[in-house]
């Protein structure tokens, strides 16, 4: 895989990430006439809770569902310039144009009730592809493997940047789940604190003894009715407590800290149990699944024994045509109510035809 790094016109950082033998050099320049990037961002804590909220006024002004020929993830064409000014790549990575979190944001640390702070941290978008009408599950395994690379490298960067103290890969797909563009991409967030649901499964790790999810893993395994897929290194299984309508969770066999930590061997495997998930998630229903896909790794500094990496697959959609909305007791009391049992839901995704490759 070959990394070249390279400034859009506003001074943000784009990366390219080619894995195409002969790929051309990455020389484009990107002629737009571009305004500084906002670095407006606030974290406030929430007194009740003590959880941190970001406050990012500048995110209204987002790009919001454009035509496809004018989405700003393609590659740049002579009439219509973009985000990546190649007119072809294979991954790219670049700073969001409408982050939550900067490394840019400036102000004092307020204490009192309601403590504030600066939104110190990095967004990234990555990009999955130059093909606009291809999804995650329809990339080849190859592709998959040197994503698992990119979000690696992003991994290791972003932990060093100053005030970073979480890193999250994630994918958003689909309308229902609330994508404003519908290129394959993901986005990595360098958050300036520990997210509140990492740091509540680290306390629960904690007051186990260790990192609980070996033992979640060797229950799922010894109960064998969640499990949809299984690899030499991964397992995947609806988890026997699953919030989610569709939920799904892919775990190393081994006691991995992050992304990094993963072997050459383990992220191989990885792309092709991957897949074959996503093909039986998009077979469920016979319609492309709208979903987030949401990495937990081990944060920069704080618990990172307790930690296990696994990424969580989840959908809204609790039938072909109906969504599961978060109303009054998930939304108000964070007590979630599932529409259907895991068992059965397991049994379905594993009789699911793979609507790609199984």
């Amino acid at each position: 895989m070959r990394r070249t790094a390279a400034r859009l016109a506003d001074g943000r950082e784009i990366i390219y990430f080619d894995d195409t033998p002969g790929a051309p050099a990455r020389v484009a320049v990107d002629t737009r006439d571009l305004p500084p990037a906002e670095t407006s961002s606030q974290i406030r804590r929430d007194p009740l809770t003590g959880e941190w909220v970001a406050l990012a006024a500048h995110r209204q002004t987002r790009t919001y569902k454009p035509p496809a020929g004018l989405c700003p993830l393609c590659p740049s064409a002579p009439d219509q310039p973009s985000e990546v000014p190649e007119a072809d790549y294979d991954v790219v990575v670049f700073e969001n144009r409408f982050p939550s979190f900067t490394q840019h944001a400036a102000g004092p640390y307020e204490p009192g009730l309601v403590p504030r702070a600066p939104g110190i941290g990095r967004c990234e978008v990555v990009c999955f592809t130059a093909d606009h009408n291809v999804s995650f599950g329809e990339l080849s395994p190859a592709r998959v493997r040197t994503i698992v690379d990119v979000w690696a490298d992003r991994t290791t960067a972003l932990s060093a940047l100053p005030g970073v103290e979480q890193v999250f890969p994630f994918e958003n797909r689909g309308d229902e789940i609330g994508v404003t563009l519908s290129h394959a991409h993901g986005q990595i967030y360098g958050y300036p604190f520990v997210t509140p649901r990492t740091e509540k499964m680290l306390a629960v790790a904690q007051a186990h003894g260790g990192p609980i999810l070996g033992d979640v893993l060797a229950y799922e395994q010894a109960d064998g009715s969640r499990i949809v897929a299984t690899s030499e290194y991964w397992t995947a299984y609806v988890p026997a407590a699953a919030r989610w309508p569709v939920e799904v969770h892919l775990v190393p066999h081994r006691h991995v800290l992050d992304l990094p930590a993963l072997t050459a061997a383990e992220r191989d495997d990885f792309a092709a149990l991957y897949l074959t998930v996503l093909g039986r998630l998009d077979g469920l229903y016979d319609r492309p699944l709208p979903y987030i896909a949401a990495w937990h790794q081990a944060p920069v500094r704080t618990g990172r024994e307790f930690a296990w990496l696994h990424l969580e697959v989840f959908s809204t959609l609790r039938t072909a045509d109906k969504l599961k909305y978060l109303a009054g007791s998930e939304s108000g009391m964070a007590v979630w109510i599932n529409d259907t049992t895991p068992e059965d839901q397991a049994a379905r995704l594993r009789a699911a035809p793979a609507r790609y490759r199984g």
